[in-house]
């Protein structure tokens, strides 16, 4: 939608409310809901926000320990920055469009260097300067449940009943049942301008997948990000819960947040060589050397809390180890569209709640890592992944990611100090908030035998 476009559905009184959001650092829409004709008046140029929303958590508490803002710098304001380009329409609610912003300094009006957005566009930036765009998709994986947020958060969350009885991956029959919300899903996302190729059933009971057309990395973690939202709010009309926590049940498969990757330069791309092995250019090979050796590094940025490290175990389909495949669903990276024009690196690593700016982000330095110091991509794995003594390990752990994080020499030159600090301090948090939890785990296992 552009903005001519707003202002005249405004004036019809077709549309009365925007929703002029940013992006937090647990990749949640934050913002504000202005009156239609304010917006269009005046507020699309800018409007502010308190900056502790990129120095919170889950909970929305206010941790001690970030240098950009605290109780003692008195939390002062942002600017949030509407981007016309993402100005589109959300037909799942009545007279309403969105807007994201980017987040800026109050007294400069420079990119705030932790926001996501900024982040992203700062690798998107580097490769632009090589010549290079990115073509990037992202799969989200979900579960649907019975009852409602409201009647879940009530019991405690427990006794959780997904939406259907059995695996329903690719299940035709299965998904029609669950067809009042996916529906809804698959074509208010369309008609918000997100290019949504499909949905089905995944590998577990309840469990879905949206998959969208891949596109450059800001449109793609846009879409995302949007599709996420848009997800929670669709299954709450129809009376449904939805979660992307990655692993909400020890005996159920996990949900993941798949990133598909490619470069590309006037319109061919510099992945595929048709005279190569497997069509694989040698710059491909350098980025994917890159990917795999500073995955440790950058595994924070694709399983943020506690609960991400859950789904990484054998047999799930989720990769514990570094190594990489052809077309091999075990491996942490897969090669997909071999030998072909699509050619492209899938990083299986990532759970349903990662923020995908941040995960592209560095997905992109560490790929561009690669290149630059021009490293040797090791033989494919063949075979069971896990089963295999080749290759690293994915950190088991959040406290293993976060020092792996804040030890990354390659994520401080890429991202900078100030950024890797800031979210080494978002971890830390996490770890020590749930380092204070007494698990019905402990009480059940030890009340009496301990």
């Amino acid at each position: 939608m552009t903005f001519e476009e707003l202002k005249k559905q405004v004036a019809n009184a077709e549309v009365d409310t925007v929703l002029c959001c940013l992006v937090d650092m647990q990749g949640r829409l934050m913002g504000k809901r202005f009156l239609a004709q304010h917006f269009v008046d005046s507020a699309y140029e800018e409007t502010h926000c308190c900056d502790y929303l990129l120095a919170t958590d889950l909970e929305m508490a206010t941790p001690d320990g970030y240098a950009a803002t605290s109780w003692q710098s008195g939390y002062g304001d942002y600017v949030m920055k509407p981007d016309l380009e993402t100005l589109r329409p959300i037909p799942w609610l009545e007279g309403t469009v969105m807007i994201l912003c980017d987040v800026l300094d109050h007294r400069t009006h420079e990119p705030v260097p932790h926001s996501p957005r900024a982040i992203l566009k700062a690798q998107i930036a580097r490769l632009s300067a090589l010549g290079f765009e990115a073509a990037m998709a992202t799969e989200l994986e979900f579960f649907l449940f019975e009852k409602s947020f409201e009647e879940i958060q009530k019991s405690g969350f427990r006794d959780l009943t997904p939406i259907s009885s059995y695996n329903e991956d690719y299940h035709i029959f299965q998904t029609t049942k669950e067809e009042h919300v996916m529906r809804p899903i698959r074509n208010h996302l369309y008609a918000a301008g997100i290019p949504i190729e499909n949905t089905k059933g995944e590998a577990e009971a309840g469990q879905e997948e949206l998959n969208i057309k891949y596109d450059a990395p800001l449109n793609c973690a846009d879409h995302h990000t949007i599709a996420k939202h848009a997800v929670k709010e669709i299954a709450w009309q129809q009376g449904h819960a939805a979660t992307f926590l990655p692993k909400w049940h020890r005996d159920r498969v996990g949900s993941s947040s798949h990133i598909h990757q490619s470069l590309w330069k006037d319109g061919k791309s510099v992945f595929f060589d048709e005279n190569a092995e497997h069509g694989m250019s040698d710059l491909m090979r350098h980025y994917m050397a890159g990917l795999i050796k500073y995955a440790p590094d950058v595994t924070y940025f694709l399983a943020p809390y506690v609960n991400s490290y859950k789904r990484f175990q054998k047999g799930t389909f989720a990769p514990t180890g570094t190594v990489w495949s052809i077309d091999n669903r075990t491996a942490g990276f897969r090669l997909c569209g071999e030998n072909t024009k699509a050619v492209r690196v899938e990083c299986r690593i990532g759970g349903s709640d990662l923020n995908p700016y941040l995960a592209m982000a560095a997905q992109l330095a560490a790929g561009l890592a690669g290149i630059e110091e021009k490293l040797e991509l090791q033989a494919p794995l063949n075979g069971d992944a896990y089963s295999s003594k080749k290759g690293g390990n994915i950190p088991a752990n959040l406290r293993d990611a976060m020092v792996s994080l804040k030890n990354s020499k390659m994520l401080r030159s890429a991202l900078g100090d100030g950024v890797i600090d800031h979210y080494y301090r978002c971890a830390e948090w996490e770890q020590e908030e749930f380092d204070k939890v007494v698990t019905d785990y402990e009480i059940a296992r030890g009340f009496e035998r301990a």
